[in-house]
């Protein structure tokens, strides 16, 4: 069996289950999902239902028992049932896709090298549930019918916590409008779909001269459907999010281009988060 430990909001656990998937098939093995974490996060929870995804939420007991053990021991608890490995840093360890037996994952695995080999069973298991409403539908549409661009712009805690700003820190409009340029060279007729968590500032601060529509039909509860809507865009700039990087990489657009931003955190190296072959710009 393989358990991953999800953890984060959407685009955190999307990078945890695609491991664990990946795992599961080489091990031809059932995929388990420990949410004890989440279930003591104020602000995160469980996010992967929304997807027709493969796998299950280990039983409440067993999240119970994790829930009180000692950080400091349960690497030595679980040691006796499954092979506990805990990620030590941002990069890409080819080691654990060989790995065998009951795993349990307890990291980001923030690359897509930990499943690209089976892209198109991700690309199958992130499509959404449920049917888009008439307004999402009618968003969509006009995406698609457009040479549209996707903006994320993410705030919120990136600018509040300082925890996290230390980490992450929010990209510059700088960065935006050098992406905006490199991308108006390459795309003709281009329309500009921004997503923001704090899209008051957004509309107040970045000022394009092409067309542009700020997406704010959603709640935070639905933020999958603004997951849809970026990844039926065209090409994308997108911010140094797990959210819009997860947007950018599920786009079918096989020409598509993608801006993201040359430094991913403020005090940490990146590791291989971002893919050769997108464009990154300075933040």
């Amino acid at each position: 069996m393989i358990i991953v430990k999800l953890r984060g909001g959407l685009g955190n656990q999307m990078f945890q289950y695609a491991l664990g998937r990946n795992l599961a098939i080489k091990n031809n093995t059932k995929l388990k999902f420990d949410t004890s974490e989440l279930e003591q996060d104020k602000l995160r929870n469980y996010k992967l239902d929304i997807f027709n995804i493969s796998g299950s939420i280990v039983s409440r007991f067993t999240r119970l028992v994790i829930q009180k053990i000692n950080h400091r021991i349960i690497s030595r608890i679980l040691g006796r049932y499954y092979l506990y490995i805990k990620e030590e840093n941002q990069f890409f360890n080819e080691n654990i896709l060989a790995k065998k037996g009951n795993i349990y994952l307890d990291g980001y695995w923030q690359s897509e090298n930990y499943f690209k080999e089976i892209s198109n069973i991700i690309i199958k298991d992130f499509t959404i549930k449920y049917e888009p409403d008439i307004i999402n539908k009618s968003m969509i549409e006009k995406i698609k019918n457009s040479n549209s661009i996707c903006i994320h712009i993410r705030r919120g805690d990136y600018i509040s916590d300082k925890k996290t700003n230390k980490v992450h820190g929010a990209c510059s409009l700088k960065y935006y409008y050098n992406a905006i340029k490199i991308i108006i060279k390459k795309v003709k007729n281009p329309s500009f779909y921004i997503f923001s968590d704090d899209s008051q500032w957004t509309k107040e601060n970045l000022k394009l001269k092409y067309p542009t529509i700020y997406v704010d039909i959603n709640s935070s509860e639905k933020d999958y459907e603004d997951l849809r809507f970026m990844l039926n865009c065209k090409h994308f700039i997108i911010a140094n999010s797990s959210f819009s990087w997860w947007g950018a990489w599920l786009s079918n657009n096989p020409n598509k281009i993608v801006c993201a931003p040359k430094r991913w955190f403020r005090s940490v190296d990146e590791g291989n988060i971002v893919p050769k072959f997108w464009i990154r710009v300075e933040v």
